[in-house]
Order: structure tokens, then C-alpha cells, then sequence
């Protein structure tokens, strides 16, 4: 299927060929009939791609300040190539469109397919042919709207949600400045709505619209006619709300607010301008301001807009999908007209000269929509508590047969996410011996990028291509957590050798599943991302420690700091909690350096607190302490750890210093340039392995035990108590 894209480094704009987004439980897929360019939003993004390096900074200091934060934790390398890697790929467009659904996903029963309904959201409803579409963010067009202009939904419930946040009422008189698409919107939501309105924009042919969409008056906000007809309006005493639809640096609009609201009234901010509060003028008047956030109450919530939980309708009478249902309910009975906004229909191949000639202005318009043609989809395939360490079983283990030297090791992605583009595949992408021949992903663009940049010979949504070509030696499972042991005990069962990132699994059913594809196919060929093991610092640190006699007390402090808001991590019932996520990583790495599997598992945390203490106990005595902690500082190095025993230390600074105090003090040279946590020489022992046939680089066994403690750690917070790791058949 084809889709619009943009290289936000290069501006570069596109109609790329990507796979068909497969169709995914709790939701639907659309084919698209009419998708709307939003000319504020989109052409903004646009706008921005073609700027230097220092134009881009200067436009978004909030990302210049994550970058900054992440130099200090990650270092300059990483989070250069962090940084390059995010603007040197496509990214999609749009967010509001109106499509006939194709598919139904497992869950929906709202909607059949041939359906037509109107989508949101700038992941879900893009400038493409077909598009995934969560349960709250569609919303069934009406009978007899078109679809043209069920395609303003987006819009229009971003529209929706300024006034309501402004809060009108019958008779009063509002300010609308700015009279773009937004604002014109927003004139005709509160006209119908009982309200006067007054419009400012400085574009003579918007004011003349929005008048002929209902506005009593508009003009330039720099021309007396605006305060005039305000004065009129209101007896002298200014209008009620102001809504801000405008863009742009000036601080116009702001000032303009202040001297034309009532005393006490309300200004509400929908769009992106300057909002530097002249603090005399507001504070004189107690003005309330407010701020919009785009379609409405579910919007940047993943429990909302992925997992399809509704807000009770007692308690949040308007939400995303309530305002566009309204919205399209507004349009088919004509108490809102938007086919007077149509500026332009394009043919959606035209796409890239179309938004060139609008950010030159060449096409000057107020709303554009692309029309898509009409053909036929390609579907996509879519006592003391205990926890088991399962036995591993096997019957006649499969033996991966040596590769000459010159037979290159071919292997498959299924997952395309940030951490296997920023560190995996950029290593892969550079080892000799080493073919990358498909990626999977459920998201079109997300394979398209990934073919693009490292050199894949093919890009699916497909899983079931990739397992049933017997030509493909690896997979790499690095997806979303709670897809790892379903994908990891479906290539197993289809012979491939495996490469899982953490975790192995969520939950003791799901691990004793994988060990059931092992015994069923005799393939244990299984090896997971735990990857600090092969950090060569760390490996010359434990090298310089030599041999332990003794029990040893190891020390591992995790400063994992907070999620950003919106971080799928932050999903705990679909993808499990953070530290079942990723603290397999700091469990192995204990195992690794005690030579030895935990026998038991000590976890506590306090109440509402997401920082943890984890005790692991092992055969000979030795105990290792993991203090995962999200409350520190985030200038404090991320992981610090020390190992005593026999009248030594080991100690690990972050993976840039190593030291060891015994007979004989060794320091290591700082690392200045990168953290180097070991993914190289990981992936390095696994091409080896397949290309050999000989020892995965980590044990089953291993992998097991380190996954149950992982898992324990839950149970242990549960029943605040130790937990016994007992070994079962």
C-alpha cells in the first residue's frame, strides 16, 4: 500500500510503498476514502523539516532539553545516534480521515466491515491507503453524510473540545482570533450553540467565510472595527471567552485577549501562539485561562486510546470518541457546514506536490482533502510462596549444521522499535557474514523505515512468511513485552534459531509454554538480550577478580529514573510492570558474576512507590542486592555495582570505569566516548553460534532460572514474603 511520509532531517517528503498494517485485536482496518491536511498542524511539521539543524533546535527547546538530560545519562555517542537515527527516518502525516472498514479485529462488535467511519489520531489515521484504527478513535458516519466530509472529525472534536473548555452559554458573545480551519470551526460550534461571535484574522477572504458561516463581525485584529463590534456587542464590557486559533511567534493574539475579555472571562488556548501573559492586564481583570488539549478527555491515555477502556460517562461526559460522535452528528443534521471550507481535493498520488504547493503558497487554502481511488486490498496476515524454574526438557535436540565462511547467516526481524534500530540492527547492519533479509512489524512505515535504512531485503507485516521460509536461520523477536513468548514459542516450533529481547516472558504459564515448544520441536536454539554479561569492561573486571572461595555480597544499584508520560512501559496490564520488563537484565548479570541461579527471591517496596529492593539468595550463601530506584537524581549514573568477597572489591561505574581492590589495585582507563553494555559482543557470540552450529551463548537453563527470579519479584511484592525458586519437572 502506498503512504505520505517525511525525513524530518532531510524534509524530504514521499508516497512510500509500505506493508499493509496488520489487523490487530481491539480495533479495525480501514481503507481510507478522503483523509484531511490539517494547514495549521501538518504544514508546521513541514515547515519545521526544512529548517537547519539550529532552526529545528531553536523550534522545539523541549526535545533540545531531553537530548541534553540524555547526553548526561547515555553519553554523547549513544544519544547522538539516538538522536540521528529518530530524525533520519520517515514519519508519518496526518491524523483525520473517513474510511470503509475492511477487517475486524478480535474484541469489536460496533462495526462490520463495509462500514463507514471516521478515524483519529496521528498514529491511527494517517495519509495512507489503509490504517489500524484503535475502538476510541473511530467513531460510524451517520447515514447520508459524505464522506468528505465525515473526514473533518479530528478537527472538528478538537474544535469541540476548545469551546467546551471555554464553557458558553445562550446569549453570550465570544472572540474568536484566528480563523484558520480550527477557527472556523469553532465560529460555527458556538453560533450553533446560541453564542455571538466575533472573528479576528488578518486574511480578508477568512473573515469574509467565517461571517458567512455565521460570525456577526470579523476583521483585522489590528483594525478598531474588531474592538468596535466587540464594545457594541457587549454594552462596553468585553466578550466572555476568547478562543486562541492562531499560530505563529506573535504575542498579538495574547495582549488582543486581554483588552477586548470582560472582567473575570475566560481565555481559552487551542492552538500553538505565544502565550507570554501581559501579567498587569490579566491579573486586573482575574482572567481564567485555559488550556485545550486536542480531541478531547482519552487523548495521550494508552489505557484509553489502545486498550479500548472507556471513561464512565457519570464522570467524563465527553470524551475523544463522544466529541467526534457528536461532531459527525452535528454535520449530518447541518447545524455545522464544512463543505464551504474545502479549498482543494487532491488525488492522493499527487500527495508531495500538494503539500509543496501549499507550504509556497501557491495553493492558498483553508482545508484540503486527499482522495483516495478505489481498488482491492491486499489483506494483511495477520507456605512460603513458590514460583517454578521449569525442567528443561529435550527430545532429540536440533543441531544447527555448520555454515562455511562465505554462506552468509540470514536472519529476520519481527519488531522494528527504537531499541533494535539504535542498538542492535546498526551492528548487524556492519558484520560481515551477516544477511538481513526480512523485517516484520504490525506498523507499515515502522518495516518501510527499517528496510530503508539498514538494507533489508524485504519489509511485511506477514509473521507467517518469515516462519514457513526455511532459507532464514534467525529470528529476532523485539517487540512489545507481552508479545515475546507467543512469537519466541512460534519460531521455536518453526526451527528457526532464536534471539528474544527481555523478557523471556511475563508470567510462569507463558515461560512453561516456551520450554513446551522446546520439548515438542527438540529445538532449544533460544538465546535472550540479556547483554551486560558481554560488556568487555565487565568481563575484564570479573577476569581481574578472579576466582571466588568464599561467599561474595554483591551491591547493584539501578538509577532508572522516570518514564515519560505516555512511555508504553507504563501499560502495566497489558506489557507487565517496568522491573518484569527489564530486571532480568540486572538479575543475569548477578547470576553471571556468582557463577550461580538464585535459589531465592526477597522483594519490597513501599506503598505507591515504584522504587524496589530485591534480595537474591544463592546456593553457597552469596547474596546480591538490587535496589531499582526511579526517585534519584538523573545527573546520578544509571547502574553502579560492587562485588565483595575474599577480602576483595570489584566495582562497576556505569560500564565507563571498572576497578578491583585486592593483593593488586586495577583501575581501568575511563571510557569518554560510550557506555559500551555489551550488544555487540552479545550478538557477535550469537552470529558465531548459528554460523557454527556450536553452544548458544547463554544456557537454557541460564535464561530459565534468571526469567523465574524475574517473575518472582512480583509474586514476592504480592505476598511480602520470601519466595522459594523450586525446580520442577
Amino acid at each position: 500500500m502506498k503512504q505520505v511520509v517525511q525525513n524530518y532531517k532531510s524534509g524530504e517528503l514521499a508516497v512510500l510503498d509500505v506493508p499493509v498494517p496488520g489487523c490487530k485485536p481491539g480495533g479495525v482496518l480501514v481503507r481510507s476514502a478522503y483523509s484531511l491536511i490539517s494547514t495549521g498542524t501538518e504544514l508546521m511539521k513541514v515547515s519545521e523539516a526544512g529548517m537547519s539543524m539550529l532552526g529545528k533546535a531553536r523550534s522545539r527547546p523541549d526535545q533540545v532539553a531531553k537530548v541534553m538530560q540524555s547526553v548526561a545519562t547515555n553519553g554523547v555517542p549513544a544519544t547522538y545516534r539516538k538522536v540521528m537515527g529518530k530524525l533520519d527516518s520517515y514519519t508519518p502525516l496526518g491524523y483525520s480521515l473517513c474510511g470503509v472498514v475492511e477487517q475486524v479485529g478480535a474484541g469489536i462488535d460496533d462495526v462490520k466491515v463495509g462500514d463507514l467511519v471516521a478515524c483519529a489520531g496521528n498514529e491511527h489515521a494517517l495519509h495512507a491507503e489503509l490504517n489500524w484504527v484503535p475502538k476510541n478513535l473511530y467513531a460510524p458516519v451517520p447515514d447520508g453524510l459524505a464522506p468528505r466530509h465525515a473526514a473533518f472529525g479530528t478537527v472538528g472534536s478538537i474544535a469541540m473540545q476548545g469551546v467546551r473548555q471555554g464553557e458558553p452559554q445562550l446569549g453570550e458573545v465570544a472572540l474568536v482570533i484566528g480563523l484558520g480551519l480550527i477557527g472556523q470551526l469553532v465560529v460555527q460550534l458556538l453560533t450553533a450553540a446560541g453564542v455571538r461571535v466575533v472573528g479576528a484574522d488578518p486574511d480578508p477572504t477568512r473573515c469574509e467565510l467565517a461571517e458567512r458561516l455565521g460570525a456577526a463581525v470579523c476583521g483585522d485584529p489590528a483594525s478598531p472595527a474588531v474592538e468596535a463590534a466587540v464594545a457594541e456587542l457587549t454594552d462596553g464590557h468585553g466578550v466572555d471567552q476568547v478562543f486562541l486559533a492562531a499560530g505563529g511567534g506573535s504575542n498579538q493574539p495574547v495582549e488582543l485577549a486581554a483588552r477586548l475579555a470582560r472582567d473575570r472571562g475566560r481565555v481559552v488556548d487551542i492552538g500553538k501562539c505565544r502565550l507570554d501573559l501581559p501579567w498587569n492586564a490579566y491579573y486586573e481583570k482575574e482572567l481564567d485561562v485555559r488550556f485545550s488539549r486536542s480531541y478531547g478527555p482519552g487523548r495521550y491515555d494508552p489505557s484509553y486510546e489502545l486498550e479500548g477502556r472507556d471513561y464512565p460517562i457519570g464522570y467524563v461526559r465527553w470524551t475523544e470518541r463522544r466529541n467526534l460522535a457528536c461532531f459527525l452528528d452535528l454535520l449530518a443534521r447541518g447545524r455545522v457546514d464544512v463543505e464551504p471550507l474545502v479549498s482543494h481535493i487532491a488525488d492522493f498520488d499527487d500527495a508531495v506536490e500538494t503539500y509543496r504547493s501549499l507550504k509556497d503558497g501557491d495553493l492558498k487554502a483553508v482545508a484540503v482533502l486527499f482522495r483516495y481511488p478505489e481498488q482491492a486490498a491486499e489483506q494483511g496476515e495477520s507456605a512460603a510462596p513458590e514460583v517454578s524454574v521449569p525442567e528443561v526438557r529435550r527430545t532429540g535436540t536440533t543441531v544447527t549444521p555448520a555454515r562455511s565462511a562465505k554462506t552468509p547467516v540470514r536472519l529476520a526481524f519481527v519488531g522494528a522499535g527504537n531499541y533494535a534500530t539504535s542498538m542492535l540492527l546498526p551492528h548487524l547492519a556492519q558484520r560481515e557474514g551477516v544477511e538481513l533479509s526480512t523485517v516484520v512489524t504490525t506498523t507499515a512505515l515502522s518495516a518501510a523505515n527499517a528496510q530503508r535504512k539498514f538494507g533489508f531485503a524485504q519489509a511485511t507485516t506477514d509473521l507467517d512468511a518469515v516462519l514457513g521460509d526455511k532459507s532464514i536461520d534467525a529470528v529476532f523477536v523485539v517487540t512489545r513485552h507481552s508479545s515475546h513468548a507467543e512469537l519466541t514459542r512460534q519460531a521455536l516450533l518453526a526451527g528457526k534459531t532464536v534471539f528474544v529481547e527481555k523478557p523471556l516472558a511475563l508470567t510462569e504459564d507463558e515461560l512453561a509454554g516456551v520450554l513446551a515448544a522446546v520439548e515438542e520441536s527438540g529445538n532449544d536454539r533460544l538465546q535472550v538480550g540479556f547483554n551486560r554479561r558481554f560488556a568487555p569492561l565487565l568481563q575484564e573486571a570479573k577476569n581481574r577478580f578472579g576466582t571466588r572461595t568464599g561467599p561474595a555480597s554483591l551491591r547493584y544499584l539501578v538509577n532508572a529514573g522516570k518514564l515519560q508520560h505516555g512511555s508504553w512501559y507504563l501499560q502495566q496490564g497489558a506489557e507487565g510492570s517496568r522491573f518484569a520488563g527489564e530486571g532480568g537484565h540486572f538479575i543475569d548479570t548477578a547470576s553471571w558474576l556468582l557463577d550461580a541461579d538464585p535459589v531465592s527471591v526477597y522483594a519490597t517496596a513501599a506503598p505507591g512507590n515504584e522504587d524496589l529492593q530485591v534480595v537474591l539468595r544463592y546456593p553457597d550463601g552469596s547474596t546480591a542486592t538490587i535496589s531499582y530506584v526511579t526517585t534519584g537524581a538523573p545527573g546520578y549514573p544509571k547502574e553502579t555495582l560492587d562485588l565483595v568477597a575474599d577480602g576483595k572489591v570489584l566495582r562497576l561505574d556505569d560500564f565507563v570505569r571498572a576497578s578491583v581492590y585486592g593483593g593488586k589495585k586495577w583501575v581501568s582507563s575511563r571510557l569518554p566516548k560510550a557506555r559500551d553494555k555489551g550488544q555487540n559482543a552479545e550478538l557477535a557470540a550469537f552470529i558465531k553460534a548459528v554460523r557454527t552450529g556450536g553452544p548458544m551463548p547463554v544456557p537454557l537453563e541460564s535464561l530459565v532460572a534468571t526469567t523465574a527470579a524475574t517473575l518472582a519479584v512480583q509474586a514476592g511484592l504480592a505476598g511480602d514474603a520470601p519466595v522459594t525458586l523450586a525446580r520442577t519437572p
